[in-house]
């Protein structure tokens, strides 16, 4: 009777172990922050990237236009993968881009925009990451479509032609 009940047992407790990790695996734990929607855009000091003449983010953005804030870096290979649609997107007369280089070295970022070219009206150097913080921003790449000083819509990771089209549509 021993001798059957020890493999039985060990198949039970197997089981048991078996479902809870697979459970576990099921849920999700990713966090996402709250996307901050018709907020105004945060104030606050930066320094722009060619000149490195400091001055205040809502010197930068004027009302009645529509801006693109592209948070990169030239180490973020999604940053190089969207690149080329943030090129398209300069194109548009109706939509500026701004730059926020992210953590990054000025040489890199630098070579980055020679290679594949510069999308930005300007740049915000963010060497240490706190204007990336105080547009609410966890990684890179991330884009906001702002007008009137208002956060229309945030787009977290690479642009696509879906985040492209729905760009177009809310700037009509």
């Amino acid at each position: 009777m021993k001798s059957k009940f020890l493999p039985f047992s060990i198949f039970i407790i197997f089981f048991v172990i078996f479902i809870i990790f697979y459970k576990g695996l099921q849920d999700t734990n990713i966090y996402t922050p709250d996307v901050k929607i018709n907020n105004e855009i945060p104030s606050y000091s930066a320094e722009l990237f060619y000149s490195g003449k400091i001055v205040n983010s809502s010197e930068i953005f004027d009302l009645n236009k529509y801006y693109l804030l592209n948070i990169w870096s030239s180490w973020c290979v999604p940053c190089r993968q969207e690149h080329s649609i943030l090129i398209d997107l300069a194109n548009n007369k109706n939509l500026k881009l701004i730059g926020i280089n992210y953590k990054d070295k000025k040489e890199n970022a630098k070579k980055f925009l020679e290679e594949l070219g510069n999308p930005y009206e300007k740049i915000i150097f963010d060497k240490d990451g706190t204007s990336a913080i105080e547009w609410g921003a966890y990684g890179v790449p991330e884009t906001f479509l702002i007008y009137d000083n208002r956060i229309i819509k945030k787009y977290i990771g690479p642009l696509n032609k879906h985040s492209v089209k729905e760009v177009k549509l809310l700037m009509k």
